[in-house]
């Protein structure tokens, strides 16, 4: 009857450990997904920033930021983040008015943008932490997925003309 006793301790032990293990798969998982979703929006804002940017150089004669859009547009995963930072530069040195519809659509996309590229940030990082694991590594729990990237781009935001004069 004693040994019982270790007959359960161990099979409460096991199934402890079992769960355990099913909730931080199940975690590690979670966040991989979370990551790429966060990606796919990055993306989707990338695009509409240099789309508006493009929009917006057309009607201005912006020789300059228009090539920047297009380039923005155009680049492939390896050249993105340079052409995004140029495209950024370009937003920058050009004198938007917040006033004008079109220039306004330019500020609010690179708000949205900066904000998806922090919502994207930090669930890399969380992805990160949680497939580095010992535990998660050792036992492969992320092989399933690439390993979550950053998108090292300036920060996006935009000042708005009464910023710049203040």
């Amino acid at each position: 009857m004693p040994g019982m006793w270790w007959v359960v301790g161990a099979a409460v032990l096991v199934g402890l450990v079992a769960a355990y293990l099913v909730w931080t798969a199940g975690r590690v998982e979670r966040l991989q997904t979370r990551a790429e979703s966060a990606a796919r929006a990055l993306d989707a804002h990338l695009l509409r920033r240099a789309a508006a940017a493009a929009v917006l150089a057309e009607r201005r004669s912006g020789v300059e930021l228009y090539a920047a859009a297009r380039i923005a547009l155009d680049a492939g995963p390896r050249e993105r983040e340079a052409a995004e930072n140029d495209l950024t530069r370009q937003l920058r040195s050009a004198r938007l008015d917040p006033v004008d519809p079109e220039c306004e659509a330019v500020i609010a996309a690179s708000r949205r943008l900066a904000l998806a590229r922090q919502v994207h940030t930090d669930l890399v990082r969380d992805a990160r932490a949680a497939r580095g694991r010992p535990l998660v590594r050792l036992l492969r729990m992320g092989r399933g997925h690439d390993w979550p990237r950053y998108f090292d781009i300036d920060d996006p935001t935009l000042p708005a003309q009464a910023d710049v004069a203040a």
